[in-house]
């Protein structure tokens, strides 16, 4: 038997993927991170199921939970928020899994980061002005490598999409303030696709006040990027009218 570790996708029900709906639907035994996952998305669980609350638990119990139901012949579903391969901490739970000779299977999800830049209605990659998406954090109680400190990530000037920082909202700014000029646009999106979803947005200075005269201290991801204010960019080949590809051939070539 194995153990799915599914996306719960950022935390509006109908972006969950239809593999994850009908995996919860079919589980007798799902274990959940109830301080983060949307409570919405248990709806469309098997109501036989056993639920559990990670919230609790550390890492040896998680497993020796999720394997005991495995033995029993049940179908273990382990629930992550957004997508579990991003901070989802799924790799230990996979280890530890093993040692109890138990196999897993990762489903994909649907990342904050993408309902963060739907909410905020830009394109993170934009022609001629980034080709590049970041996703880090700032160092907290979890250390980041040396060669990754935010500063020198900023350098590139690329679309960045922070998670897990916004509690430490002077110190990203500082970070990014480093590298970015003051003026660069930034915004904080709160729950992103959840019914309360909420959207701050204004220049890179600006981003610690704004951050905490809304007082969003969690589940939030920070963008930051000309990416989310520029007017000016360049038009995608793909759709150019004279741009031939292997579907169609461009007008002057015609």
């Amino acid at each position: 038997m194995t153990v799915f570790f599914v996306g719960a996708g950022p935390g509006d029900p109908e972006l969950l993927t239809v593999k994850a709906a009908r995996l919860l639907a079919a589980a007798g035994f799902i274990m959940y991170a109830g301080s983060l996952v949307n409570p919405e998305i248990l709806s469309v669980a098997n109501p036989k199921a056993r639920l559990v609350d990670s919230a609790g638990l550390d890492l040896e119990q998680q497993a020796a939970m999720m394997a005991a139901a495995v033995q029993e012949g049940l179908t273990v579903v382990r629930l992550h928020t957004g997508d579990p391969s991003l901070y989802g901490a799924i790799q230990e739970q996979r280890d530890a899994l093993c040692s109890y000779g138990v196999d897993s299977s990762v489903v994909p999800g649907v990342s904050s980061f993408a309902a963060a830049a739907a909410a905020v209605g830009r394109e993170l990659t934009l022609p001629g002005v980034s080709q590049t998406v970041i996703i880090t954090r700032l160092a907290g109680r979890t250390p980041v490598p040396e060669k990754e400190k935010l500063r020198d990530l900023a350098a590139h000037h690329a679309s960045m999409c922070i998670f897990l920082s916004v509690g430490m909202l002077d110190r990203v700014a500082e970070e990014l303030l480093a590298a970015y000029p003051p003026e660069t646009p930034a915004a904080i999106v709160e729950k992103a696709s959840w019914p309360e979803q909420r959207v701050v947005a204004g220049s890179l200075a600006e981003l610690s006040a704004l951050g905490k005269e809304a007082g969003i201290t969690r589940q939030a991801v920070i963008l930051v990027g000309e990416f989310l204010g520029s007017r000016e960019y360049e038009r995608s080949c793909l759709y150019d009218a004279s741009f031939t590809h292997g579907f169609r051939a461009g007008k002057s070539e015609a």
